[in-house]
């Protein structure tokens, strides 16, 4: 399974670490505030401006930059208030995350600012050979093509032999297209499901994703012959 990969490719919010951490709370907090300054609204208001943002033009951001020609270092500054420390250190996902073999990469809708406050605080500093940031993307985000074609380009990545892990499943369906494997990650399982579900030939869902990791280079556990 996955014997063929040499290149892993992580998103970083609610895949990396569990929604119930609350970070991805306040990631919208501080993208609603930026829209009630901005515009004037209450909270309501913003809530609908941030869902119109995003159906029409993929992220917030962009479409800020679209419509209105706002700054992404002006809108990206609420990333400097969020509160890094509701994040812990995973030591079996950093365990499992070193021994797969081949490049690893993050590839995040955020900035790289973001993705390095909270790989810091997850203990995972260090296990990537590059973050693929929302500047890196020229502002286009997943799950546009363009932006995995970027991707692809800059880490001369081969898609036959890589494999995407994102926690939203709409972000997989273009990787999927252009060859790689794909892992949705998150949600809950039921009661009795395996660790983890074939949906299609080189593609899965994951309830928990460290332990899948963790089984695809834990050595096989032979019958004991005394």
């Amino acid at each position: 399974m996955l014997s063929d990969i040499d290149t892993w490719v992580l998103d970083l919010d609610n895949t990396l670490y569990p929604p119930s951490t609350g970070l991805g709370d306040q990631i919208n907090v501080g993208i609603r505030d930026y829209l009630t300054g901005f515009f004037g609204l209450d909270e309501a208001g913003a809530r609908r401006k941030q869902a119109e943002l995003i159906a029409s033009h993929g992220t917030t951001l962009r479409g800020l930059m679209t419509l209105h020609a706002v700054d992404p270092a002006d809108y990206l500054a609420f990333e400097r208030r969020l509160d890094y420390s509701v994040l812990r250190a995973d030591a079996l996902l950093a365990t499992a995350i070193a021994a797969l073999p081949g490049r690893k990469f993050i590839y995040t809708n955020a900035s790289a600012y973001h993705a390095e406050q909270a790989l810091d605080r997850l203990g995972l500093a260090g296990h990537f050979d590059g973050v693929f940031d929302i500047l890196a993307g020229e502002l286009e985000p997943k799950p546009h093509p363009g932006s995995y074609r970027r991707f692809l380009d800059r880490h001369d990545v081969v898609p036959g032999r890589a494999v995407m892990f994102d926690d939203l499943e709409v972000n997989l369906t273009v990787p999927e297209q252009l060859g790689m494997a794909t892992v949705w990650v998150g949600g809950e399982a039921a009661p009795g499901t395996a660790q983890y579900q074939v949906m299609a030939p080189r593609r899965w869902r994951v309830w928990d994703l460290a332990p899948f990791l963790h089984s695809l280079t834990a050595p096989a556990v032979r019958p004991s012959t005394m």
